[in-house]
């Protein structure tokens, strides 16, 4: 069974893709979907708060994941009533999957990278909802979107 992967520019065309999927819990990758990569820590806590916000009004999601391969945290994780909320730092995607374990299935990763984010999907059998973002990415980021970009044939099916 192959992953689903769709492709995404608007953040707000986000919850219908999420919903569309039937998804029970959703994985976010924090650079640049829900904060900047330069983003301060306000902009950190604020990128999550509208998040969940935009996830907790579609029916069915029951767990969101915040999962970053960078040290960033947030100052506090918002309370959700019926939706168990986490955050993975140093979180070594698409190495480290156990802590995805316990989510409940269907489930979907939104990130930018393929290489990391869309594997993570993959590994896990989730479907994969790729953010490519009109902002201009450091040179480590544009890199690694290059190789992703060559490699995404080979594991995503439209």
């Amino acid at each position: 069974m192959g992953v689903d992967y769709r492709q995404f520019a608007n953040a707000s065309d986000l919850p219908r893709l999420i919903a569309e999927l039937s998804a029970r819990t959703v994985v976010f990758d924090i650079e640049p979907f829900v904060a900047a990569w330069d983003g301060t820590q306000d902009a950190l806590d604020d990128g999550i708060a509208r998040a969940l916000d935009n996830v907790a009004a579609i029916p069915g999601v029951r767990a969101v994941c915040f999962a970053t391969n960078s040290a960033r945290q947030p100052s506090a994780l918002p309370d959700v009533p019926g939706i168990d909320v986490s955050y993975l730092v140093s979180a070594r995607k698409p190495v480290r999957t156990a802590a995805y374990r316990r989510l409940p299935l269907p489930g979907v990763v939104v990130g930018d990278q393929v290489m990391t984010d869309g594997l993570l999907a993959r590994r896990l059998g989730y479907s994969f909802l790729h953010y490519r973002h009109p902002q201009a990415a450091p040179i480590g980021p544009r890199l690694l979107d290059a190789v992703g970009e060559l490699a995404r044939p080979l594991m995503f099916r439209r």
